[in-house]
């Protein structure tokens, strides 16, 4: 959530950032600078009533000890009309504030200086390429054959459990599952992550704090029974670890990991690019969040980056990475990095990791703090970023790696599996 005195005080510049973010709702920044004015004039009236009444009883006293009653008593009358006056004010005081945070929460944050204009995917920026994409024979297999060739996944048994998009791993498939999650873990140990094994369901105000409600409310399971919501990443209960907390400033930066299943509802997805792995309303990841003063969170996110590049690197995969344009950011991130690998079978580029800076957007919400060098509380930044997500991980190591003799494991996750080929 955007803070109200800095939209107040860089109106146009706030504007001009929301614009590359396409957001045309201007009429709606103003009504949160008249809406602060008017609840800033309110309090300014209840403070200057408040002081009237406290220096009135300060009178009432001195002229009680001097024996002036009568001159007393004057004074004294107005004190129910003061406290009518004070109490009008608290309401209309309340109700400004609310009306104020609903406008406010409607708020994409700013997006950073260097994100590309831009609507579309299309549009992002590529930012490095690495590695050359596999030369596969005219006979291979896209994961979804793979996967049922081997006996790895079986799609059609998720659906007759849950419904599509719940797939059930199978035998060496399972162990290949849970050998990724291993290895991402481990890799973020080294990197100085903390573990953290986190609920899977949050409530409203973990929602809220980092942005997921009320912008995708629609995109999340709900249970309507006890007011919960199913995870759609790590980084939801995670992050809120740090809800109204205060931290030392000593303690920044806070890094910590966490293994999850992630749950989307995914609403509208349909056609050949959701087949297979490509697209699930449940599905691993392990995530990276960062707290961190203010001063460095852009070098923390290019060193998350690099984080996830080393995992890709790892694991022989070729990819890419994006600067997203402001058209297909995240409604709370300032500036995000997305990588992709190139699926050989498919012969096209699969989103495998989104690392973010979201600067003061979830702090703000969360009310997140630190203690600076001057013993004064600041916000902090918060980042966090897939390391990794695992079903197009899958899907391009399947397809990417398999011979005519089966599919080839990477070297460094065989310590992981225990095994050297899928045959």
């Amino acid at each position: 959530m955007l803070q109200v005195n800095y939209i107040r005080e860089n109106r146009e510049q706030v504007l001009e950032r929301l614009a590359v973010k396409n957001f045309k709702q201007p009429e709606l920044v103003d009504n949160i600078i008249e809406l602060d004015e008017k609840r800033r004039q309110t309090q300014n009236l209840s403070d200057s009533v408040s002081a009237e009444a406290n220096a009135a009883a300060k009178k009432i006293g001195e002229l009680m000890r001097t024996g002036q009653k009568e001159e007393a008593q004057a004074i004294k009358a107005n004190t129910g009309k003061w406290k009518e006056e004070i109490k009008q004010y608290g309401e209309q005081l309340t109700a400004l504030e609310a009306e104020l945070q609903q406008k406010l929460v409607l708020l994409p944050n700013l997006p950073h200086s260097s994100v590309p204009k831009g609507l579309t995917p299309e549009e992002n920026e590529i930012v490095l390429e690495h590695g050359s994409k596999p030369e596969l024979p005219g006979n291979a297999l896209p994961h979804w054959e793979l996967a049922a060739k081997y006996n790895l996944i079986d799609f059609e048994l998720g659906v007759k459990i849950t419904g599509a998009g719940f797939p059930v791993y199978k035998s060496k498939g399972a162990k290949l599952q849970r050998a990724l999650i291993s290895f991402f873990l481990d890799e973020a140990e080294k990197a100085g992550y903390s573990e953290m094994i986190v609920p899977l369901l949050v409530n409203e105000a973990s929602g809220f704090g980092t942005g997921q409600l009320p912008d995708k409310e629609g995109q999340m399971y709900h249970v309507g029974v006890d007011n919960l919501y199913l995870i759609p990443t790590a980084e939801v209960p995670v992050t809120n670890l740090y809800r109204d907390v205060i931290l030392k400033g000593e303690e920044l930066p806070v890094k910590n990991c966490g293994y999850t299943p992630c749950f989307r509802r995914e609403a509208g997805s349909y056609g050949a690019h959701v087949r297979g792995l490509n697209r699930l309303h449940q599905f691993d990841k392990v995530e990276i969040v960062q707290v961190v003063h203010p001063d460095n969170s852009y070098d923390v996110l290019e060193d998350m980056s690099l984080h996830v590049q080393g995992l890709l690197q790892k694991l022989g995969l070729p990819y890419r990475v994006l600067r997203l344009c402001g058209g297909d950011m995240g409604f709370a991130s300032a500036l995000t990095y997305d990588m992709e690998t190139w699926s050989a079978a498919q012969q096209r580029w699969l989103e495998v990791s989104s690392v973010s800076n979201f600067e003061t957007f979830q702090s703000n919400r969360l009310k997140l703090r630190f203690r600076n060098a001057e013993g004064k509380t600041q916000l902090a930044h918060t980042l966090n970023g897939s390391a990794l997500a695992l079903p197009r991980i899958v899907a391009t190591l399947l397809e990417n790696n398999q011979t005519e003799e089966g599919i080839k494991i990477p070297e460094a996750l065989v310590p992981y599996t225990k095994f050297e080929w899928i045959k």
